[in-house]
């Protein structure tokens, strides 16, 4: 609990207030070496120069694997592309991971209630709030076999990206996500999972069983369910009575849900 009180503090003061600690005393610690390398360099270098000092890429790796992002967006992309879909949309995923990775191979379709600049290949984009049924009006129902909605329903309902207040914004968020699945279609559904609570005005936490109740009655079955932990350890595993009840228990994970629509005369 310690560990978790420290990271919501860093959180809070780096993210929120632009209070950054430990970025400052890495810097200040890295000064010196930056001081004695310009002066080595300069020696050697007649041509004009300018300080942009880097204080800390020497230090971290050439890119990090230890997120959840990352294994989910890689993930449910690959998982994407071995199904090979007719018509994917996404449901306000991130742009620049999930959508860019499915994008590199196919075409996607990506509805956010954010606005977005983006034009290049592969993504056609349709700012609309899913919360509200009036904003897929021009949308039929059965829309896409393929359907994705990673790390934002989460978010639905606590006015964080200038969405409307609303505390059951997330079900009808995801009930209006359901009727754009066909039957039989595919649904890639990630959410932070554990002691069910509300984080305001940053994210929600869902206790699993409850999603899956939600979504069978909506005529959705769950047929995958795979855990990222805080420390991005990736578990496949059984979706039991037993599984669930530890991992509702738990203070957070990232659960990738994969459903099917049923069929009606199932």
């Amino acid at each position: 609990m310690r560990k978790i009180g420290f990271l919501r503090l860093r959180w809070l003061l780096s993210g929120q207030f632009g209070i950054a600690p430990r970025v400052m005393w890495n810097a200040l610690r890295e000064l010196p070496r930056y001081v004695s390398n310009w002066v080595q360099f300069r020696r050697n270098y007649i041509g004009p120069m300018r300080f942009a000092p880097c204080f800390h890429d020497r230090n971290e790796e050439g890119g990090s694997t230890k997120s959840e992002y990352f294994w989910q967006d890689l993930l449910v992309a690959r998982w994407i592309f071995a199904a090979n879909p007719t018509r994917h949309v996404d449901i306000g995923s991130r742009v620049d991971g999930f959508v860019a990775h499915v994008a590199s191979f196919r075409n996607i379709e990506v509805f956010d209630i954010r606005p977005t600049d983006y034009a290049g290949p592969g993504i056609v984009f349709m700012q609309a709030d899913v919360m509200q049924s009036e904003a897929l009006m021009k949308i039929p129902p059965d829309y896409c076999d393929s359907l994705s909605c990673l790390h934002a329903l989460e978010h639905f309902g606590l006015g964080r990206y200038g969405d409307p207040i609303d505390p059951l914004g997330y079900q009808k968020g995801l009930s209006n996500m359901i009727t754009l699945l066909k039957q039989g279609g595919i649904f890639y559904l990630s959410i932070p999972i554990g002691q069910e609570r509300v984080e305001f005005n940053a994210f929600r936490v869902f206790d699993p069983f409850e999603i899956i109740q939600f979504t069978k009655a909506q005529g959705l079955i769950c047929n995958q369910l795979t855990v990222i932990s805080q420390n991005a350890e990736v578990e496949h595993g059984p979706i039991s009575s037993e599984r669930l009840k530890t991992l509702s228990n738990s203070e957070y994970n990232l659960g990738i849900f994969v459903f099917t629509k049923l069929l009606e005369n199932l």
